[in-house]
């Protein structure tokens, strides 16, 4: 998946309690609810992996 801004690759950045996607090279962070309209197979399939995901 690519960041808005810049067009670079997102990860999924997990933080203790919390899941974000966040950019490579801008540090651009998105909530998931953010961009869940827009998630490609490969994310989804990362995202999967939580039981459980916090919106905060």
């Amino acid at each position: 998946m690519q960041c808005k801004k810049c067009n670079a690759k997102l990860e999924v950045n997990r933080q203790c309690r919390r899941v974000r996607l966040k950019c490579r090279n801008c540090q651009q962070e998105y909530q998931i609810h953010e961009v869940a309209a827009d998630l490609d197979a490969e994310t989804e399939k990362l995202l999967e992996q939580y039981t459980c995901i916090i919106y905060d």
